[in-house]
């Protein structure tokens, strides 16, 4: 079965496979270009806890050899084997990567590389089970995150990413929460990796995603002031506590980089209270939510939810106190349970240039969420809702496709009626 790119496809179903092999196959340009491949294991935080669980050629093994990287130099290049049943139960995802070694000093380009591909095979009984060719619309990237194996309710599925990053294999590193100085691979590596690490900023292979996403919708001339309300009431602790919204918030903060001249991310929560935060930038985005959230006690936190106060300060903001032909485009995070009257907030906000994107997350049904679309009564549609079951399951590239998609058509109407200038 031939993948297309972003397509998701459940790999342990019905016939569970013990193990899974991936593997890579590649034309390069000239034969002094030197091409790896390489799987990065990741927690529920998305990032790889020790350095064992990044496996390449300098270290081909984890382990407990649930992971092995074999080079072939054949039609398939390399190959990486999964043993799934040894897995630990900390892996809630591997990434895989194809990366140049040295490219941006040795010029050397993805777009130097022909006949991408992978190959997902059941090793038990060598049986092909999906191929995805990718890579004819890289450039000078020098770097490919080919896809990822998750976790997802107890089976194992493969989502076909393919995109290209500048920064080689250092940002993919730096992307993955691997520190580069006292790392364990061969010396000309760490060298090679720390003299390209300084230019590289965490949020680098996000923002790259967010300008891919742009490019798509033809938004790359847009410019907005980004917010993000935070819902704090007691349902949602759990997630503070786990990471989640310091995942949401940094994911967030690649969107308002791209959009905000400032590069800044309006911040408010609220539970049956609200306070606006400081913004949050590249240069300070590190521990927000424990640094200006759990750890600040003059914080109202989990109590009850009642969305109305808070919008009415974001209407407030961005109509009254900071008025500007710029369009805000607030991303409102919620686990569920809000209040009917929001739809009137909403309905009367449609004049203002302000677009409410609804992220739910979680097992609620978002009753009064889901018909945001069929609500009446408005000069433009000023709202949309997403639902997400688990937020760090999704890719940032779905994340972001999801989150521009009605932006655009709003951007359009609301130029139309007046209620911003295009």
């Amino acid at each position: 079965m031939q993948l297309k790119k972003g397509q998701r496809i459940m790999v342990t179903k019905e016939n569970l496979p013990n193990r899974i092999s991936f593997f890579f196959g590649w034309n390069q340009g000239s034969q002094a270009m030197s091409i790896d491949a390489a799987a990065f294991l990741l927690s529920s935080r998305n990032r790889c806890e020790q350095d064992e669980d990044f496996i390449f050629y300098g270290h081909p093994q984890a382990p407990n050899g649930s992971v092995e990287h074999v080079v072939l130099k054949k039609e398939d290049q390399e190959v990486i084997h999964v043993s799934l049943a040894k897995l630990s139960d900390d892996i809630a995802k591997i990434a895989f990567t194809v990366t140049i070694y040295d490219g941006e000093a040795l010029d050397h380009r993805m777009k130097d590389i022909t006949g991408m591909y992978l190959r997902i095979v059941n090793t038990d009984l060598g049986e092909e089970l999906y191929r995805f060719e990718y890579g004819s619309d890289l450039s000078l990237e020098t770097a490919v995150v080919v896809g990822e194996l998750y976790r997802h309710h107890g089976e194992w599925k493969w989502n076909a990413i393919g995109s290209g990053f500048e920064g080689g294999m250092a940002a993919l590193c730096i992307n993955y929460g691997l520190e580069l100085e006292g790392s364990t691979q061969e010396p000309e590596v760490a060298v090679s990796m720390a003299m390209e690490a300084p230019t590289i900023s965490p949020i680098d292979l996000r923002k790259k995603l967010v300008q891919i996403t742009l490019e798509k919708k033809r938004m790359t001339d847009v410019a907005a002031r980004v917010g993000i309300v935070l819902d704090i009431s007691g349902s949602m602790q759990r997630l503070y506590r786990n990471g989640t919204v310091q995942d949401v918030l940094e994911r967030i903060l690649a969107v308002a980089c791209k959009f905000d001249d400032n590069g800044s991310l309006d911040v408010w929560i609220y539970d049956n209270e609200f306070r606006r935060l400081p913004s949050v930038t590249e240069k300070d985005f590190h521990h927000y939510v424990t640094d200006h959230i759990l750890n600040n006690a003059s914080i109202h936190k989990f109590g009850r939810n009642n969305e109305v106060p808070v919008m009415e300060d974001v209407i407030r903001k961005y109509t009254v106190e900071e008025d500007s032909e710029l369009p805000a485009f607030i991303i409102f995070i919620n686990d569920g349970g809000v209040v009917k009257a929001i739809r009137k907030i909403i309905t009367a906000a449609a004049v203002q240039p302000i677009f409410w994107q609804f992220v739910g997350i979680g097992e609620s049904d978002f009753e009064v969420l889901k018909r945001l679309d069929t609500m009446e009564g408005r000069v433009v549609d000023n709202a949309n809702f997403m639902h997400l079951n688990d937020f760090k399951s999704i890719s940032d590239e779905e994340l972001y496709d999801r989150l521009l998609n009605e932006f655009p058509s709003w951007l359009k109407e609301a130029a139309l009626k007046r209620i911003i200038r295009m």
